[in-house]
């Protein structure tokens, strides 16, 4: 008596060759006509899920990134214009995303500053706050400066420490490119409606 249901497959057939190879005992293993039923082997019984087909995982909910953007911009007091920038030169709208340093999400953020403001870098929601936040304390760090959104964006990238060091955008190259190309997204996003 060797069949598939679908579904259940190898594992199925499997287990009712073995039960067939298995003594029977009158007693235990027939039903009320007399027919040989499956009975489990001895020992610990198995939760009755363990017999059922595995389920694909559900399919993660889209994400708006500009209503995340939107809520975390009137939390924080930070323009929306300036929150996509850092999105788009961060990860490309890739809530997914993650660079070869670690920094994960949608705002990149690193495991320890999502640690600092109390966020799961996973979470959408919780990365653009986070990043949104880390913003605000920059702009607050930076603001009585002339360039001060250089600045905040050079510090975004490349850490507060090293812009204090050299009292601006640091030489590094890629800190440079990032600075120009957010900037350049600030051109395109500032005329865009929120």
């Amino acid at each position: 008596m060797k069949f598939i249901v679908p579904g259940l497959g190898l594992f199925l057939v499997c287990f009712v060759a073995a039960a067939q190879d298995a003594p029977r005992t009158p007693d235990t293993d027939t039903d009320t006509d007399g027919q040989w039923t499956l009975l489990p082997p001895p020992g610990p019984s198995l939760p009755p899920w363990s017999f059922a087909p595995a389920l694909p995982a559900a399919m993660p909910q889209p994400v708006d990134p500009h209503a995340l953007i939107r809520a975390a911009s009137r939390k924080h007091r930070v323009s929306a214009a300036f929150i996509t920038s850092i999105v788009a030169a961060e990860s490309n709208f890739d809530p997914a995303a993650i660079s070869p340093k670690g920094a994960i999400g949608f705002m990149q953020l690193m495991p320890e500053t999502a640690l600092r403001f109390g966020a799961d870098p996973t979470v959408p929601e919780q990365n653009v706050d986070a990043g949104t936040h880390y913003l605000r304390v920059l702009i607050d760090r930076y603001h009585k400066y002339r360039n001060w959104l250089t600045r905040v964006i050079a510090a975004y990238n490349a850490g507060p420490g090293v812009v204090d060091r050299y009292h601006g955008v640091p030489p590094y190259p890629e800190t440079r490119i990032y600075v120009a190309r957010v900037l350049a997204f600030m051109k395109k996003f500032q005329h865009q409606p929120a």
